[in-house]
């Protein structure tokens, strides 16, 4: 591709994927390595547990969390999102799988009883009685006992404001406390307790006032958490899992009492919903690169592709960005389109050349392509399947 300059970020990619046929995902693995370290850094000392989520890529889990998928330079364990991801990663040697949802998988939970591996591998997340009663049912059995660990609700409220995402009913410790003790009545192991503050991990530092709203939420949930420890712990005695955090709180997490450990995942490959965080400077490591097909005007040139939107609000910030060459950006009257994208700008980029774009959300990209290709330092590259490159969807 003409004008990719020697010190650009995508440098070192279009290089090593020259003789590639675009769309093609790449990461650069320097940058990979720069970010856990960094991740690791910012934990002061306390483990990181990956978000599969933000990855989806079982050689990019290795990489942080070495071959066996457990533990690994700072890191320690899994996230994962589906019972049977975390299944399927525990028969590939994850010996630590946090479920960060609760789940209705009848089959799953089956499977799942059935081999005591599994069972011992593998918490539930839970924070509702009726998740108790489905689990009970199909697991089959009185004398199985799962691992759970129970989600407060982290949400900040402000008289009637509802400020985070809508997650668990368990909010007190009168309801934490009793959840843990129905759950030990009916035989589960209760293992863990788990706060994920949304509202300031999952929140850019855009103004002056979320800047203050997320120090008031840090305030009020270390307070909170600390009771709902309190509550629970009088009921099971000590918990191996304290679970908070995110990418873009991991500091409050790091020193906020009681917390074991803190969960992260989308600072490995840092998309652009967190470019604008004043806890960390991002460093993009995955991008993808899609062919140019047309030029119908001086100033646009259109892409193959490209409508891949992340989840979440729709609006600007869940769409792809062009990042190079640079001065592209996506027509507001056509945005990212599922079989073609046409983009504008000063010098737009001859018909076959390449367009490089960064995802809005980390592990959602590896829904669309099947493989990545790992570049590193010295220009060698190596071709490793996504989730869906080995034929896994998980919804």
């Amino acid at each position: 591709m003409g004008g990719v300059s020697a010190t650009s970020p995508i440098a070192s990619l279009e290089a090593a994927t020259a003789d590639l046929e675009p769309p093609l995902a790449a990461v650069d693995l320097d940058t990979l390595r720069a970010n856990a370290a960094d991740l690791v850094r910012r934990a002061a000392g306390r483990p990181l547990r990956v978000a599969s989520k933000s990855v989806r890529c079982r050689a990019v889990l290795a990489e942080v969390l070495g071959p066996e998928l457990t533990a690994a330079g700072g890191f320690a364990g899994i996230m994962s999102y589906s019972l049977p991801e975390a299944i399927w990663l525990a028969r590939a040697g994850a010996r630590d799988v946090l479920l960060g949802y609760p789940t209705a998988d009848r089959a799953a939970l089956a499977e799942l009883a059935g081999d005591t591996g599994l069972l011992d591998a593998i918490t539930l997340m839970v924070d509702d009685a009726a998740q108790l009663d489905l689990i009970r049912a199909a697991v089959g059995s009185d004398t199985v006992a799962p691992r759970i660990c129970l989600d407060v609700d982290a949400s900040l409220r402000i008289g009637p404001l509802h400020l985070g995402v809508r997650r668990s009913p368990v909010r007190t410790p009168e309801q934490a406390a009793a959840l843990a003790d129905r759950a030990r009545a009916a035989g589960f192991r209760v293992v863990g307790l788990m706060t994920y503050e949304a509202q300031i991990a999952g929140l850019p530092d855009s103004s002056l006032a979320v800047r203050l709203v997320k120090k008031a939420s840090a305030r009020e949930i270390e307070r909170r958490r600390a009771a709902v420890l309190d509550a629970v712990t009088a009921i099971t005695g000590p918990l191996e899992i304290v679970n908070s955090g995110g990418t873009g709180s991991v500091e409050l997490s790091a020193a906020a009492a009681g917390v074991t450990e803190i969960t992260a995942g989308s600072g490995l490959y840092v998309p652009t919903l967190f470019d604008d965080y004043r806890s960390f400077r991002p460093r993009p490591a995955l991008y993808f690169a899609l062919p140019v097909l047309r030029r119908p005007a001086s100033d646009i040139a259109t892409v193959f592709a490209g409508g891949y939107i992340a989840s979440g609000p729709a609006g600007s910030s869940r769409v792809p960005k062009p990042v190079w060459p640079k001065g592209l950006r996506l027509l507001g009257t056509e945005g990212a389109g599922e079989v073609q994208t046409p983009l504008s700008g000063a010098g737009v980029p001859e018909i076959g050349d390449r367009v490089w774009f960064r995802h809005a959300k980390a592990g959602e990209l590896c829904e669309r392509f099947d493989r990545l290709y790992l570049i590193d330092s010295d220009g060698s590259r190596v071709a490793v399947p996504t989730y869906r490159g080995e034929g896994k969807c998980f919804g």
